[in-house]
Formats: structure tokens, sequence, C-alpha cells
């Protein structure tokens, strides 16, 4: 028979010491399937916690520490499919920073033991697969990961194909061994692409370019590594013999002398706010990369120092890892909706679980159409990984299959519109479902409408998602057209109306009819016809009339305008309902042209496309522009093979090159002068 403890303080020991159990199982759990098997079951972010939840009970019950803890030890043990190797040094792992008050904490730390004035090395922390390169007297002659920091897998083999890794240092007098570290990667784009191919192979992709690089580092046939674009980073080195270097940049300078690949990204901090801005920067700008970083590795630059602040069993003193805020979180598909947007696209989207990612409170995430749910092969009541990225929206990762429950069913897309119930079609070649019902599927009016009066396109204050559901709900908006119709005591009939509001609304739509062209264009829901294609045509063409009137040639003939947004203008205004919206928008009064901007529809220079360049020896830019336009060309600013020719004056600088190279056309102004009628 037990005894319960007869304390407060011993029962809160007994309990810890059982979710002190529970966390180690977990934990090795999850590193066996991250390091070994490269299938997690759950977010980076996700095992974090549990490890910084079993630190704070050790921390608080330091006699339940044990040698063999995770806390204690680095990764995980060696696959079997490789070839054991001792590492020459111990390959730790980072503590890490969560915070700026734990950046802080640990600069306190650093300086309480070396002194103030201290510098750091600041680069960031590639989502890859450490490996350790040897090189004997300049020659590679092993790779290795980094396995439980001790023992590793040889994987010399399949490093030797990844391209940014040197078999011989590019070094007249080579040490005699020198071991570099740092990251094998997966850029972003190679990843998906390798998924897009893993899919049609009818294999499944992998969860993230972390995953993609481990499943192509651990193959068997060298020949499938090679077959994959990964890369490599250097950060650090271990063991060496016959060179010594005095600090940490100082190895980096040495290591891209020596030819090895080095992140051009690392920069030298002198001051802990030199370094928190450092971290700023790159939260902010994590995606202006091509490779995945979760954190900021800081490092005490001089190596002295370093040697002086020593380690732990896991960790270096002298280095740790600021992490980013989550971006991946796992939690449960409910259930899997589609919605029907401004074009008719049918868009499958999942509703999850409310889960924290990135630091948004995410409830629903997309899956793009239908083959994406078939790729995924997502499922209602999976546990799935949600990925948000900057202010991407949302997505479905993937989901964790070892956690599926049994019996679920494939999802199946919907046949019919959720919003009119109208036959869903999908034409060849394309990988979007679409309601036909352009007129009558209110989810489509509402959403064009809420597409017209927004920032991007006619920017009509007041006039939100909303109020635009309680128009079109009683009838008084049917498309944009009818927005410039509405009175007042429209208005008043809407709850949450009042005198100020209804005279605010109505003063943004009147101000709304002299926008410039590309904003209508944008506002007129044409498909593929966004900010930038909207601003082209404006500039090209100067009115709506005229682009109405321009064949497909002739918009295809736009340069930065190919052939399926041509044919998509082109039909768009073809169809008699749009040529209909734009007769009743310009009896409201809306603006059809942009002012001194209508061109002729003849001239000596009708339908062609110029470039100017360079200082023309009589003619200003402005002039010479007033009467290409005049004569009835279009001016642009890029010379393409669309381009018809290049007017080239003194000091022309790129554009003449590109001209020359793509064998169009280069006149001098006394030519110009004569086509336009004025010679």
């Amino acid at each position: 028979m037990s005894v319960a403890p007869a304390t407060a303080v011993e029962r809160r020991r007994a309990e810890a010491k059982l979710r002190v159990e529970e966390l180690r199982s977990l934990i090795e759990h999850h590193r066996y399937r991250y390091h070994v098997l490269d299938s997690p079951e759950i977010s980076d972010a996700e095992y974090d916690e549990l490890v910084r939840e079993l630190e704070r009970l050790e921390a608080e019950f330091p006699e339940l520490v044990t040698p063999d803890s995770p806390t204690q030890t680095v990764g995980g043990a060696p696959a079997p499919l490789f070839a054991p190797v001792r590492h020459r040094a111990p390959m730790r792992s980072l503590d890490n920073a969560f915070s700026p008050e734990e950046l802080r904490a640990w600069h306190e730390r650093v300086v309480r033991v070396v002194g103030a004035g201290v510098a750091y090395a600041c680069e960031l922390k590639i989502d890859g697969v450490a490996c350790a390169l040897t090189y004997e007297r300049g020659a590679l002659v092993r790779a290795a990961t980094r396995g439980d920091g001790v023992t590793g897998e040889d994987i010399t083999a399949n490093v030797r194909t990844v391209r940014d890794v040197p078999r011989r240092l590019a070094l007249d007098d080579p040490p005699a061994v020198i071991e570099v570290r740092g990251e094998i990667y997966l850029p972003v784009p190679a990843f998906e692409e390798l998924n897009r191919a893993l899919t049609e192979a009818g294999h499944r992709p992998f969860a993230n370019p972390r995953n993609a690089a481990a499943g192509s580092l651990r193959q068997k046939d060298p020949a499938v590594t090679a077959s994959r674009p990964l890369r490599m980073w250097v950060h650090s080195f271990g063991a060496a013999e016959g060179i010594a270097f005095e600090t940490h940049l100082g190895f980096l300078a040495w290591a891209e002398r020596a030819g090895l690949p080095v992140a051009p990204t690392t920069e030298r901090q002198d001051s802990i706010e030199g370094v928190e801005r450092y971290i700023r920067h790159w939260q902010e700008h994590r995606h202006s990369v091509e490779w995945e970083i979760d954190g900021v590795v800081v490092k005490v630059d001089r190596i002295a120092l370093q040697e002086e602040l020593g380690a732990t069993s896991k960790a270096p003193r002298w280095a740790i890892a600021y992490k980013f805020p989550p971006e991946e979180r796992t939690t449960l598909l409910r259930r899997i909706d589609v919605h029907t947007g401004r074009t008719g696209k049918v868009t499958p989207f999942a509703v999850l679980e409310p889960v924290v990612v990135g630091g948004v409170t995410v409830t629903y995430a997309t899956l793009h159409n239908e083959d994406e749910v078939r790729r995924k092969d997502v499922r209602e009541g999976d546990h799935v990984i949600v990925r948000r990225a900057g202010d991407v929206i949302p997505e479905i990762v993937g989901p964790v299959v070892s956690k599926r429950p049994r019996r679920t069913r494939r999802w199946r897309f919907p046949r019919r519109c959720p919003s009119c119930g109208t036959e869903l079609v999908r034409a060849p070649g394309e990988a979007d479902w679409r309601c036909p019902n352009r007129t009558g599927c209110p989810s489509q009016n509402i959403e064009w409408l809420f597409h017209f009066a927004g920032r991007g396109a006619m920017d009509i204050e007041g006039l939100g998602y909303v109020t635009g559901v309680k128009l079109i709900d009683r009838g008084l908006v049917r498309d944009p057209a009818d927005v410039y119709r509405l009175r007042a005591e429209d208005l008043a009939q809407l709850e949450g109306f009042a005198d100020r509001s209804i005279a605010n609304v109505l003063s943004a739509i009147e101000a709304s009819k002299d926008r410039p062209l590309w904003r209508l264009l944008v506002g007129l829901n044409i498909r593929h016809v966004g900010e930038h294609v909207a601003k082209l045509l404006a500039d090209a063409f100067g009115s709506i009339d005229a682009l109405a009137a321009a064949s497909e040639d002739d918009i295809d003939a736009v340069p930065g305008i190919g052939p399926e947004i041509a044919g998509s203008v082109a039909a768009w205004f073809a169809d008699e309902r749009n040529r209909d919206l734009i007769e009743r928008l310009r009896a409201a009064g809306v603006r059809m042209a942009d002012e001194g901007s209508v061109r002729p529809s003849g001239g000596p220079l009708a339908g062609r496309a110029i470039v100017l360049t360079g200082t023309l020896p009589h003619l200003s830019r402005e002039e010479a522009t007033r009467l290409a336009t005049q004569a009835g060309a279009r001016v642009t600013s890029s010379v393409s093979r669309k381009t018809s020719f290049v007017v080239a004056g003194e000091n022309p600088g790129s554009k003449l090159d590109r001209a020359r190279e793509l064998g169009v056309e280069v006149i001098d102004e006394a030519e110009f002068l004569r086509r336009v009628g004025r010679g």
C-alpha cells in the first residue's frame, strides 16, 4: 500500500518526477523521428516547448537531472544505414533564446566572465542538416552528420555530390587537418520543384525543406543525392591542426579564400544593441533569402574569449541561437470547406482547432485546389502541420500520418457551387474549379464588390465587406456600377449607419469617380489583371475605349503582357455584360481615361512600341514622349522583343545593349523626327 506525500513540497516533487519522465520519453520519441527517420510529428516550436518545460522542471528540482536527460545530450543516435564516425571534437548543439530579455541575460553572463567590450559575430540560423567536413592536407576525406554530438554518420559519398562542397581546398599551403562545419540545405524553389516531381511520380512529398535535405542526404545511392540541388553554408570549425584563428570572422574569411561556401549575410556587431538590430532586421526579412531560416546565431567573435567561456556537455557558453517566433504548428483539422471567390474560383480551405502560429491565432488555412488536397492527402480529423510565412495566408504543409485516426476517408471536391448551387466547371489544363454563374452567385458578387471598393482598386472608404453583404442582401447593389446609384435613404436602411457615416460613404463614392484608369481596371475583376498589369495597360492604351477596341494581338504587343493575359483581357471586353457594365459606370460619371493620355487611333506610328534612352540633341524626354504619343506610338520603359525601335541619344546605357542583344532597330533623333512627321 502506497503512502501519499505528507507535504505540498513532496507532492510537487512527485508530480514533477512523473512529468519529467513523461517529457523525456516524448522528447526522445520526437528526436528519433526528426534525426533518424526524417519524419517529425510536431513542429520545431512545439519540440522546443517540450524541452523548455523539461529544463524548467530540472532547474526547479536539480536532483532529477540525469546524465542521459535530453537536456544534457545532443541530437539523436546515428541511423544504422551509414557507418558510424567519431568526431575529432564534440559537435555540440546551441542553447536557445526566445526573447530579447533572454538574449540580454546571456550577454550579461558573457560580460561577467570576460568583461565588457565584447564583439559578436551574427549569422542566420539555417534550417538544414548539420554536417562536418574533414580536410587532410586540403583534400576532403570525410563528411559526417552531427548524430549524438560524439558519433555521427559517414555520408561522404553523398556529400561529394553537393556542388558547393570542394573536393580540395583552393590553397597552396593547406593545413594538415581542419574540420569545417556547416548546414546542408535545399533552396525553397528547389524544394517546391522536388515535391511536384515526387507527387507526379506517386510518392509522398516532403513536409519542409529541412526534411527534404535530410532525406536527400540519407540515400543509399549517391546518384539520387546528386539529382537534388543541395547547397551548403560553412559556419564554424572543429578540430584543426597546423592552423589557428584569432577570431570567428577571421576563420570565415579564410574559409572563403579556401573555396568553401560562406553566407554573405554574416556580420560583426560591437554591442548587444547592434545584435538586436541585426535580429530585428532579419526577423522582418527572413523570406528575402532562398533558404529557410528560423533564427539568428550569435557568437563571441574572439576565439580566446570562446575558450575562456568554455562549454557545457551540450552547448558552448560563447554562442546562443535566438529563435524567431514559430511559423509552423501542429493542430487538428476539424473539417474541409470550400469558398467561391470574386472570379468564380472555388477554393478549399481547412477549418482548424485554433492555434497560434507566428504570433497570430490561426483558425483557417488555404488548401489551394483539388489537386493540392489530393497531393497532400489531408483528411478531416487529421493532425496537420500549419505554416504561416510572414503575411502569407496560412497553409497546410501536410498531415501527421502516424497520428491519423482509423477509418478516415479521402476528401472529395464538391461538384456544385456552395453559394448558388450551379454545377462547377474545370477547364482543360487548369487546376481550379469555377462557378460559371457570374451575375447570379451571391458569393462572387460580394467578393467582387469588396474588391472593387478596396484600397488596391477604387478605394471607397467605408464600403467594407460587412456593408457590402448588407447591400447585396437587401438588393440595393448587384454589381459595382450600382454603387454609384446609392442614395442616403438606401444607406439609412442599414444597421449602424447614421447621418455622418452616410455622408462619409457617399462622399467617398463620389471621390472614387476620378481615380486613375489603372485603379478602375483592377476593380473590373478581369482575370490576371492586378495592379502591375493594370498599370501597363493604362500606360499603353490610355483609355477604356482604346483598350476595348484593341485586338488580342494589340494587347499582347504591350511589353510585359503575355498571350494568356491578352486573351483574358480581350475576352472580358468581348462579353456584352461587361460592355454594359462599362456604359453604366460611364453614365455614373466614372472617369474612363487618364488625363492627357488618350492616343489617336491612327498616326504614322500607330500600334508601335518604342523606347527612349540617353540624352537627345534637341528634344527633352517629355517632348519626345509627347511627339511619339501624338503619332500613335506607345512609349515604354524597357526593351523587349515586342519593342518596335529604340531612339538613342548620348550615354544610352544598358537599354542600347539590350536592343542590340535582341536585334531591335536603333535610330537617332533625326530619324525619329522624320518618322513622326516632323523631319
